[in-house]
Parts: structure tokens; C-alpha cells; sequence
């Protein structure tokens, strides 16, 4: 990839605009902004530009517009799809970063809504609907440096999904740039507006491709008053959706999260921290959390809940958390697991999603894939399994080459993708397409879906210069 310097008329135009601390031109300034956090991906571009107001964005656009610049818009850049970087065109490109946006706008407690600027934190978000006795649900391992604009543009998922939805779940309405400079506000404090096209679902999740989210307006929830966190061994796989399909019974919505681990995984959580033991034996794990705001008694029902599963031999063994310190050991273990993976290095890392019932199917054939076929590989299945989310991730062996690892791991990628697409599932669950999953995903869609996201992109953003190559194959933008 070929990234052209900046010259000194396009840099003096773009610093008229956002004066010289918001242009960023320089090697080692951009450095942070052009590779993604899992390491595995590096860009380049002409510059970072960095908006102080919605009015700033405007204008930025607009003169990206005329210089004729495309332009990759980036939150938090926590992304692992290459969504907000420039990893494959031969254009120039500049990152227009939404760090200095970064505030909450306003708390409504009494409505349950929170305005915020695109590129405020999403743990300030959720700290600031604490303050007022709220809750916002949205929860990601990231979610300490992921801004919620990003959340937005990606639909984000995380560990509350399977009662509190998507990040389009949550979202009320957004505020966005266009790709001529001009603002669309969306917001309205509305529950319900069914005055035609909601737009907003246009540019959730759709990865910075049609304009540039500005601002959010979230729904808040009650703060949960009491929470009750269990970790349990099973002897299966098949045992866990079944003890989910029992629990979404018995538990209804109190319980909040869902998570299956393999106990292949621990070894890796250890490596992020060598304190870590697991509560329980067991060849799968399960997290489970119940959480209510009103006065429900969630120990008795988990705790019997947990007994008869014991009895139909559901369950081995389970731990209960004694404290909040505990609880939050527990999911140490869960997000431990993947900055270990991290630390390994380069694996394979997938973002499957599959009905819930063919969970066990696919993680069956995905081991038996990579056992058979590539013999000292080693196997971690993980995820969300209360929404059908299963990452399974592939370790190639200590003192394999970068290069081979790579080669071996894209096949490996593939025959995955062939095992989720033969389930009927999805090759991205929450993670999204960005620039790595574009050409598996334009070449899985039908005639009709390629014509009409083809006709949109083309209506909203026809010179093609909103995040050129990622969603969409950079050829395909503008056909």
C-alpha cells in the first residue's frame, strides 16, 4: 500500500479548520491512531484530524468533500475488524478521531435517557447514569476506552446482550454528519415514533460507511439493587444449552448473562493473570448473573434453581459469589481469557453466531476441524452462549513463523466460516466487518441484499468517500 505525504496546501487547509493541535501529520503523533488494539493490523494515512465540536466535524467534512480526501472515522479504535483503519487502499486517507467530543451532554433520570457526544467513554456513560441511580446495560471488556459513538457505528454487543439487546437495542436516537457536511439530529426522548423510516437504524452498525455519528441518545434502566453471580462446571457443552434452556424458564429476564467457557481457556486467562484459579473443575464453565431492582429475593431462586439442575446432572459443581470482590473475580476469568490470547500473539480469532440449539454442533466440528486437520493447533471456544455467540479462537503452535501462522490461519478462518455457514449462522455476531471480513461478507450475500445496500451507500455517500474499503470491497463502493 502505497500512503502519499500530506502536502503543505492540503495540511494548511485542514488546520484552518481545526487549528494546528487538532491536525496530527506527523509519524510518531499518528502513531496510536493507525493500528488496531489486538496488534494484528497497521495502517497509514495523510493525517488524523481531531474535531473539538459537531460544528468542527461539519466543516471538516465538508472540505474532505472538496480536496476530495476519504475519510475513516474512529471512536476509541478498540475495534478488531480493521473497521477504523486503513489497512488496504491506495487512496489517500485521512482519520477524522472523535476523542475530543468526549461529553456527556445530558442525564434525563426522569425520561431514562443520557445524551452524549460521540466520543465520550462508555464506562463515563455508564458512570454517569450511576450517579443518577441508572443504569446503562452496555457492557464490553473494552469498555474503558471504547467510545460510545463506536459502539454505535459497530452495534456493539458484550456481556448484556441476552437481556438487555444490541447496542440498536438501547440506542434512542443519534446525531450525524452526512457525507456532504450536512447534521441530521435524530433525537427526540421518544420510546416510540413510528412516524416511517426510522432512521437511525440506517447508521447503526454500519461501520462509519454512510457518515459520521456526532452524538447518542441512550436509554437508561433502574440501577439493579441486588445481583447474584454463580460459576459453574458441566460436564458438556450440550449440558450448558441446556441449562440455559432451563434457566430462561425458571430465572425469566432477571438473569443478565450467559457466558460459556471451555476449561482449554484457563491457561490462557492465566497468562494475563497468574493469580487466577478457576472456582470450579469441570470440562465447560458457565457464568451465570441474575440482577433486579426491586426486592426479589435472587439467592433462593438461583440457589434453587442451581439445585435442580444438579439433580438432573446439569451441573457438577457450582460456586456462588459471597461478595461483589468475588463476583468481579469471576469475570476476571472471563475477561482474562482474552487478554491472554493477546499475549500469546497472533491466533485466529472468529466472531461466530449460530441458534442457540446448534452451539454444541458447531464447536464439535470446529475441534474436530482443527485437531484432524491442524494437528498441534489449539482450540478455545468461548462466548455469549445466551444469545448464540461462540468466538472460537485457534492458537497456532509456540515457535511457528509469523508468516506460516498467517497462511495456515486464514485456511483455518475459511473452513470455520464453511462450518458456521453450513449451521445457518453468521460470520460476525458483534464484532463487526470493517476491512478483514469485507469480501467474505459482499460474496455471501444475495443479488437482491448486494442491490440494496448498494443503492443506499450510492444514495447517501456517492463520491464514495466514507471509510472507502471497509463493509464494503473499496471496487464495489461506488459500482
Amino acid at each position: 500500500m502505497t500512503i502519499h505525504g500530506i502536502s503543505a496546501e492540503v495540511l494548511a487547509a485542514l488546520e484552518s479548520v481545526l487549528g494546528r493541535n487538532g491536525v496530527a501529520a506527523d509519524t510518531d503523533d499518528m502513531a496510536k491512531y493507525l493500528g488496531d488494539w489486538s496488534g494484528d493490523h497497521h495502517g497509514g494515512a495523510l493525517a488524523v484530524l481531531k474535531p473539538g465540536s459537531v460544528a468542527d466535524v461539519q466543516a471538516t467534512v465538508r472540505l474532505c468533500g472538496t480536496l476530495g480526501l476519504a475519510m475513516i472515522p474512529q471512536g476509541g479504535n478498540t475495534g478488531l475488524v480493521a473497521g477504523a483503519i486503513d489497512i488496504g487502499t491506495d487512496r489517500g486517507t485521512v482519520i477524522i478521531n472523535a476523542e475530543r467530543l468526549n461529553k456527556v451532554r445530558l442525564v434525563d433520570a426522569d425520561n431514562f435517557t443520557l445524551q452524549a457526544d460521540a466520543g465520550c467513554i462508555l464506562q463515563h456513560i455508564k458512570d454517569a447514569a450511576e450517579n443518577q441511580d441508572c443504569q446503562f446495560p452496555l457492557a464490553l471488556g473494552a469498555q474503558g476506552s471504547c467510545q460510545i459513538g463506536g459502539n454505535a457505528a459497530s452495534n456493539a454487543g458484550g456481556v448484556n446482550v441476552l437481556r438487555y439487546g444490541m447496542a440498536r437495542d438501547l440506542i434512542v436516537g443519534l446525531e450525524v454528519v452526512l457525507p456532504d457536511g450536512e447534521l441530521w439530529s435524530g433525537f427526540s426522548g421518544l420510546r416510540k415514533d413510528n412516524r416511517g423510516y426510522d432512521l437511525k437504524q440506517l447508521f447503526i452498525g454500519s461501520e462509519g460507511t454512510l457518515g459520521i455519528i456526532t452524538g447518542v441518545e441512550v436509554k437508561l434502566f433502574p440501577k439493579p439493587g441486588r445481583l447474584e453471580t454463580a460459576y459453574l462446571g458441566l460436564p458438556s457443552f450440550e449440558a450448558a444449552i441446556a441449562l440455559f434452556r432451563q434457566a430462561r424458564r425458571e430465572c425469566s429476564d432477571l438473569m443478565s448473562a450467559f457466558e460459556i467457557i471451555g476449561s482449554e481457556c484457563m491457561e490462557l486467562a492465566r497468562l494475563a493473570d497468574p493469580s487466577i484459579v478457576a472456582p470450579v473443575t469441570a470440562p465447560v464453565h458457565v457464568l451465570i448473573e441474575l440482577s433486579s431492582s426491586g426486592a426479589m429475593d435472587l439467592r433462593t431462586l438461583l440457589v434453587d434453581f442451581l439445585a435442580g439442575a444438579m439433580e438432573k446432572h446439569l451441573v457438577i459443581d457450582a460456586v456462588l459469589a459471597e461478595s461483589n470482590a468475588q463476583a468481579k473475580a469471576f469475570w476476571g476469568i472471563r475477561e482474562g481469557l482474552v487478554e491472554g490470547q493477546a499475549k500469546r500473539g497472533y491466533h485466529v480469532r472468529t466472531d461466530l453466531s449460530v441458534r442457540i440449539s446448534d452451539i454444541p454442533a458447531l464447536i464439535a466440528r470446529a475441534r474436530h476441524l482443527v485437531s484432524t486437520e491442524h494437528p498441534g493447533w489449539i482450540s478455545q471456544a468461548y462466548g455469549h452462549a445466551g444469545d448464540g455467540n461462540i468466538h472460537f479462537n485457534v492458537l497456532p503452535p509456540l515457535g511457528l513463523g509469523e508468516t506460516e501462522a498467517r497462511t495456515r490461519g486464514s485456511t483455518i478462518t475459511t473452513k470455520l466460516y464453511d462450518i458456521v455457514n453450513a449451521l445457518g449462522g453468521s460470520i460476525s455476531a458483534e464484532h463487526g466487518i470493517g476491512r478483514t471480513r469485507q469480501r467474505v461478507y459482499w460474496d455471501g450475500m444475495s443479488a437482491v441484499q448486494r442491490r440494496l445496500v448498494s443503492t443506499l451507500k450510492n444514495a447517501l455517500d456517492p463520491n464514495g468517500l466514507m471509510n472507502p474499503g471497509c463493509l464494503f470491497p473499496a471496487t464495489e463502493t461506488i459500482s
